[in-house]
């Protein structure tokens, strides 16, 4: 990879990641900082350490984790605390059953795989690199719990004027790339482009990422009016898009087989007919209506979403019927989209223990009937 690519990448990442630095970055000086100023404890280590381990958790899922937090690393911290005052530091019977103890405790409370490491790491840190402490206070706990409050307070800060934003955005973003794609396709047809239609359907292979990043967003807007009392009106909105996302997610799968199958088309010597470009043409229009239907519904526009969802489906209906003039009579349609899907798994599969990528394309078709390409 050039120098350049190199540093492109590494912006993209920076421009996805640097709220999270920054989150993480304040986070963890608030904690040192209540910690010694206002709580007086001189080496607050676990205080900033349970901030970086909160933010550190996907976002949307921040209060369930500070919870498994304070019951895992800050109970893990209370146990190794009594153990090594105890039976003494630096044993290996302490290690023993600190690191037992700790995970005892973790698997009890129901801690995930991630919690249960974290619980364990910060008890042994404690017993074999802190200094022991002799104080009735358990003052390393206190730092554990301080870390996680202030990593939820810092967490809600950058979403506290408008918390369905960045809602809006990934929404907005997902479903103008599957139109986009819907429209790659159409003109890839439109030209018989193969090397277009190749484009697009890598595009497509792409969204999965984009229904992943928008599924992330749903959880952290929920998480955040739920936080907010005040503003949990909007979460009729939160639950609408986080049921559409479950359909999205399968709508995306479907428009990667149909840029499959578009590509395949290009193929052929035949030329497309342009009603079919049309149609993918009607169905982005369809799907840029559905993503502003969402929208409405997240501002709480009931009239604006009916509106949009009325367009939507006459944007649907519309692409569905320039199609279907398009299938000459014959089988039944759900059983000549089997026998598209049977080839489209047997590509797959072939292609998954290493199959020549061209010959398999060219038997799979000799093997449906289907003309040589």
């Amino acid at each position: 990879m050039s120098l350049v690519g190199w540093l492109r990448i590494s912006v993209d990442r920076l421009r996805q990641g640097w709220l999270l630095v920054v989150e993480s970055t304040a986070a963890a000086t608030v904690a040192w900082l209540v910690d010694t100023r206002f709580i007086g404890h001189p080496q607050p280590f676990f205080a900033p350490a349970a901030a970086l381990i909160v933010l550190a958790q996907v976002r949307g899922q921040r209060t369930r984790r500070a919870i498994e937090v304070i019951l895992g690393v800050a109970g893990g911290v209370l146990v190794a605390d009594v153990v090594a005052q105890a039976l003494g530091s630096h044993t290996t019977w302490t290690i023993f059953t600190v690191i037992l103890l700790t995970l005892t405790f973790a698997v009890a409370i129901g801690a995930s795989t991630v919690g249960l490491v974290q619980a364990a790491v910060s008890a042994l840190y404690l017993v074999v690199v802190a200094p022991p402490t002799h104080t009735a206070v358990p003052l390393r706990f206190v730092d554990a719990l301080v870390g996680g409050a202030v990593a939820l307070v810092v967490s809600q800060l950058a979403t506290g004027r408008d918390p369905v934003a960045p809602l809006v955005r990934e929404t907005g973003q997902l479903f103008d790339e599957l139109a986009s794609v819907l429209e790659q396709v159409a003109a890839a047809l439109d030209r018989q482009d193969e090397t277009a239609a190749r484009a697009a359907l890598d595009r497509a292979r792409r969204a999965d990422a984009a229904v992943e990043r928008l599924q992330t967003a749903v959880l952290a807007a929920g998480e955040t009016l739920w936080l907010q009392v005040w503003r949990r009106r909007r979460l009729g909105g939160i639950h609408a898009v986080d049921a559409a996302t479950r359909q999205v997610d399968y709508a995306v799968r479907n428009v990667r087989v149909l840029a499959r199958a578009g590509l395949t088309l290009t193929r052929l010597p035949a030329t497309p007919p342009p009603a079919l470009g049309t149609a993918l043409r009607l169905f982005a229009t369809a799907v840029r209506a559905v993503h502003d239907a969402l929208a409405a519904e997240l501002v709480t526009s009931k009239e604006g979403a009916r509106r949009y969802t009325e367009h939507a489906e006459a944007a649907t209906l519309d692409a569905l019927s320039v199609a279907g003039r398009l299938l000459p009579a014959g089988p039944p349609l759900p059983l000549v989209m089997i026998v598209g899907q049977l080839r489209s798994t047997a590509i797959d599969l072939m292609r998954g223990v290493g199959a020549d990528d061209v010959a398999i394309l060219t038997r799979v078709d000799e093997a449906l009937g289907l003309p040589p390409v």
